[in-house]
């Protein structure tokens, strides 16, 4: 470590993940969980409000930890990450940050697993690093244009109403946004610059959407597997979006799960770790 400091920063115990800390540049402290051995898959969540790696994958780390070792990243911009001074934000930012962390861990090549903005960014590092990567799955991959719900997702507020509206969005059954939930979510998002940096991040991500859409073209080439994961009810990305990825890439499958929104690793996440457990499985 350099001069900067760790956060005094503990995950609440509900989401039953340790706390991992990591330099990962100058001024730049990487917040990340680790769970198993073996191959390398890296986490990267989405772009909801009080988004941490934690409140994203706190009910899949544990069993995917069966079949290689799992590290879940706080992007930068997002949960307890600590930036550098004048730190940027951007898809390709984000997936630069991505590759720092695999660096800093002495990690050559890795499987990537991404929700919604961490898909965008899987398959942009499939195009900006693909001798760095074994394969991806991905769920409601994210980079679409702005309609619908998704243009209510563009303007989230940093308050526990705020973020139980984001979360009741990704979901059918609302049952599962419980008020301890929400709270956590909120708690985690706080400090001392959480509501402009929160402005900041999401202008680059809506930026990039016309700035740097996938390359479909260089897609077309793409020759890791790749597993595509949408919940048919999903109004934030819709199920489209999976269908256009699967007739663009040559090496990609598809599950569906219906009576599922776009947060498809909680609300189906026991189908969902059997599923991914077994097509990682024949392939780490």
């Amino acid at each position: 470590m350099t001069n900067t400091t760790i956060p005094d920063y503990k995950t609440d115990d509900f989401f039953g993940l340790e706390d991992k800390w990591l330099e990962t540049a100058p001024g730049e402290i990487t917040h990340y969980h680790e769970l198993g051995e073996g191959a390398p898959i890296l986490f990267l969540h989405g772009s909801g409000t009080g988004v941490t790696a934690a409140a994203n994958w706190w009910l899949n780390l544990p069993e995917l930890a069966e079949v290689g070792r799992c590290i879940a990243i706080d992007s930068i911009g997002y949960g307890q990450s600590v930036v550098a001074e004048g730190t940027e934000y951007g898809i390709r930012e984000w997936v630069n940050h991505a590759v720092r962390v695999l660096d800093a861990l002495g990690i050559e090549k890795t499987w990537i697993v991404g929700n919604s903005l961490g898909g965008w960014l899987a398959f942009q590092f499939a195009i900006d690093y693909p001798e760095r990567l074994h394969g991806i799955v991905s769920m409601g991959t994210g980079g679409a244009k702005l309609t619908g719900a998704l243009k209510s997702h563009s303007n989230p507020q940093l308050t526990e109403e705020g973020i139980r509206e984001t979360l009741e969005m990704f979901v059918v059954d609302k049952t599962l946004i419980t008020d301890e939930l929400v709270s956590l979510r909120y708690q985690s998002a706080l400090n001392d610059t959480a509501s402009d940096r929160l402005k900041d991040v999401v202008a680059a991500r809506d930026r990039d959407r016309d700035a740097l859409p996938l390359d479909f073209d260089v897609l077309a080439k793409l020759d890791v597997p790749v597993l595509l994961i949408h919940g048919v009810q999903d109004v934030v990305i819709p199920v489209q979006r999976t269908w256009d990825l699967l007739n663009t890439i040559p090496t990609a499958d598809a599950h569906i799960f219906n009576q599922c929104g776009h947060w498809s690793q909680v609300e189906k996440s026991s189908e969902f770790n059997t599923v991914i457990k077994q097509w990682l499985s024949t392939r780490v």
